[in-house]
């Protein structure tokens, strides 16, 4: 009953969402229908959509029901009845996943492998969204996975949100092509403008005011121009398929050449971030209370809008992610972001001011709950904000903070910093979590979502979160790990074994309910090499390995094989063969660390030679070169896909195809012209792994057997120094036009040898 109660309470925000997607799309299908076509082309007239006012519900609902004969032209099988296009993508899932046995995964879709023979659903399914909204994306995940994206990339990933339900994605590709305009409007050069804007790799924080300029180079007119026209098409498809774009607007941030342009404008700069030099941080910041905001405000949306229409109301704007405002005075803080509203109505009558809560947790020093009220205070009214509470599964901000004091918020899974790909998930948190947050005395929650950096394996933990938004009750953990299997693994045969192994995943690695380390685990063979400080590591970046490897890992990869010998048809399925080498991945990242504590302890030890301690170092090595040849396996753990992703942009051009490939390199290692933020978005890439990490490591074995042979202390300086040395001749390199961007080797074997070996 209080479910029911909270649902009714959020009628207001339901029917402003239905106005801002109503002046978009209105009652028009044709999006849903192109997705059936595009994923599954053989059943491309087997469904119908219906929009319909009869159901019954101040929510997203949908009903799927077999079709009668006299429905559409004799040959639909399923009809889909619904309140909302979003509301009927996910009927449309529902019917594929729960009676049709196949999905559609960040690997691929599968949904092709739907029954010739549609099953029938006898008995009508009726289901209705918890919450108005379903929210996807960090904004740095257009950095640390979609930065080098084609139309087909997003065109995958749009069809998998809607599918889910998703309602309301971030589109913030294209922004500096808009911007670049409005400065130029405002007076400045082309060359002014280029020494603000960042790297491909690196533009989300440029656009958050924590870096400035790039350090391979300007900016290409050729990627400004060409992200705009991807983002011409982004968008039409986010509307099409019933989602409600997050547009762009204009934070603040500015070119240091306005301070002459405009030198009686209220500029500001803002604080150094994570140790960037001056020339490439401390961004000027227009102070919104200045006229010229809400001029530069009003000529970016207007330009905005001629670009892609009037789609949407709602705007991104983040001006304190990592970055300390001019003034903590209470009554300062209000004036900024009173001002800033007014600057997006203005231009926009409609506006809402989306914003992510991150700051509220990164730097709670500063962001008192006084401050963080007067903040949230300049904004009039509850219904014009709405708050990500970006890391609600760990360190959700939305209690300190009295249900933001009104203003809607919604409850995010965060859970990847960088991309890492370590496991970890903590399945009764992102089901019980957001229910009790929604259900509490004076919530203002609207919305459940995913906002990972990146997007690298625990598709199960991203999965159930989306689906919980469906669910007034908590998923059952057992019951969806084996339908998720299932149909993950789409043969009639499954074995039990294939089921088993993610039943133990289920209840270990994603059972996660140690506190200080919630967020995917990164390996410490990513790191740079050092003698401590590696190992144990907590917080949202941990390297603590949270679960004994002998009773979770080793016996899922040993059931995952048993189910490839019981059904050799799974080694035709793509994701199976993924999880196999992740799942090894896995094992060998976790033996690496008693590796390396035996070749600590060697080194520290009295009676320890330089040949102990070369031979403490040469199974370490051996598990690196092991790794690399697994990951070289399989299509999806490759390196080259990111390198020939950025360079594949370049449209022949060389010296464009080295600056994005320079990009590319330098986001993984060293993130920074001197590695300022060394290794945050590292991966375990067959080629990375390779090329990268065994030429660290081994400098690091030389030295410790350099040291004892020398009699000489282990020189930490030196260690660090010959680090970086190998990360910018590493970040330096390219590939060329001719490397093979292919697998190599058989993954089936490989898995086998190693599980044998290191179990």
């Amino acid at each position: 009953m209080r479910l029911l109660a909270r649902l009714k309470s959020t009628l207001l925000l339901v029917v402003v969402a239905r106005i801002i997607s109503t002046s978009a799309h209105s009652n028009d299908l044709s999006g849903l229908y192109a997705l059936v076509k595009r994923r599954m082309p053989s059943h491309s007239n087997a469904f119908i959509f219906n929009l319909s006012t009869s159901i019954s519900s101040d929510a997203d609902t949908f009903k799927i029901r077999d079709a009668s004969h006299d429905e559409g032209d004799g040959s639909a099988k399923i009809y889909i009845e619904c309140t909302t296009i979003s509301a009927c993508a996910r009927g449309l899932y529902t019917y594929v996943t729960e009676f049709g046995g196949v999905d559609i995964w960040w690997t691929g879709s599968r949904l092709d492998q739907l029954p010739q023979q549609l099953p029938t659903i006898q008995e009508p399914v009726t289901r209705s969204a918890i919450v108005p909204y379903r929210y996807f994306f960090n904004t740095v995940t257009f950095d640390y996975t979609t930065a080098f994206y084609t139309f087909d990339d997003w065109s995958l990933l749009l069809d998998w949100l809607a599918l889910r339900g998703v309602n309301l994605p971030l589109a913030w590709v294209g922004y500096e092509y808009i911007l670049v305009e409005v400065f130029r409007e405002a007076g400045l050069t082309d060359a002014e403008i280029a020494g603000f804007l960042s790297g491909p790799a690196f533009q989300a924080w440029n656009r958050f005011g924590n870096i400035q300029g790039s350090w391979s180079g300007d900016l290409p007119t050729q990627w400004v121009n060409n992200q705009f026209a991807l983002q011409k098409q982004i968008i039409p498809r986010m509307v099409e398929l019933g989602m409600i774009p997050v547009l762009p607007s204009f934070t603040g941030f500015v070119p240091r050449a306005f301070h002459n342009l405009y030198p009686n404008a209220s500029i500001v700069n803002g604080s150094q971030w994570s140790g960037f030099p001056s020339a490439y941080t401390n961004d000027s910041f227009l102070e919104p209370f200045d006229p010229l905001f809400a001029s530069l405000q009003k000529s970016f949306i207007d330009k905005q809008i001629a670009a892609y229409g009037n789609v949407s109301h709602i705007y991104t704007l983040d001006q304190y992610n990592e970055n300390d405002p001019y003034s903590g005075d209470p009554a300062y803080l209000q004036n900024v972001t009173s001002a800033t509203f007014a600057s997006l109505r203005a231009a926009d009558p409609e506006a809402i001011w989306l914003m992510q809560g991150w700051l509220f947790f990164s730097d709670q020093t500063f962001w008192t709950t006084e401050r963080v009220q007067a903040y949230l205070g300049g904004i009039p009214g509850n219904d014009s904000m709405i708050i990500l509470d970006l890391y609600s599964e760990a360190q959700p901000q939305w209690e300190r903070l009295s249900s933001y004091y009104g203003k809607k918020w919604v409850w995010c899974e965060l859970h990847d910093y960088g991309g890492n790909m370590g496991f970890e998930g903590n399945f009764m948190n992102v089901t019980a979590e957001p229910l009790r947050a929604l259900t509490s005395p004076g919530s203002s929650m609207v919305g459940m979502g995913l906002t990972p950096e990146g997007m690298e394996g625990n598709e199960i933990i991203y999965d159930v979160l989306l689906d919980q938004a469906w669910s007034p009750t908590a998923i059952n953990r057992t019951l969806y790990v084996s339908a998720w299997v299932s149909r993950r693994y789409y043969i009639s045969d499954l074995p039990s074994s294939a089921i088993n192994a993610w039943e133990i995943l289920g209840a270990t690695v994603y059972s996660n309910r140690d506190p200080s380390s919630q967020a995917t685990v990164k390996s410490i063979l990513e790191l740079a090499p050092a003698l401590s400080g590696l190992v144990n590591r907590t917080g949202h970046h941990p390297t603590l390995v949270f679960y004994d490897t002998n009773t979770t890992i080793v016996p899922a990869l040993q059931m995952l094989i048993q189910a490839g010998y019981e059904s050799k048809s799974l080694l035709n399925i793509p994701e199976f063969k993924y999880d196999l080498v992740d799942v090894t991945r896995q094992l060998l990242a976790n033996r690496f660390i008693t590796l390396y504590e035996t070749l600590v302890a060697t080194y520290a030890s009295s009676s320890s030679s330089s040949a102990t301690i070369a031979a403490a170092g040469q199974p370490l090595l051996q598990l690196l070169h092991d790794l690399d040849e697994l990951l070289l396996t399989n299509d999806y753990f490759l390196l080259a896909n990111w390198i020939s992703a950025a360079r594949s942009l370049s449209d022949g051009n060389a010296s464009y195809a080295a600056f994005l490939e320079y990009n590319a390199r330098n986001q993984i290692t060293l993130w920074g012209p001197t590695g300022e933020i060394n290794d945050y978005a590292s991966k375990q890439w067959g080629g990375l792994v390779g090329t990268y990490y065994v030429p660290r490591w081994t400098t690091f074995v030389e030295h410790l057997v350099g040291t004892k042979a020398n009699g000489t202390a282990y020189n930490a300086t030196a260690v660090a120094n010959a680090n970086l040395v190998i990360g910018e001749q590493w970040d330096a390199q390219t590939w060329g036009q001719t490397v093979n961007w292919k697998t190599v080797g058989d993954s089936w074997s490989m898995v086998q040898a190693l599980a044998t070996k290191y179990t």
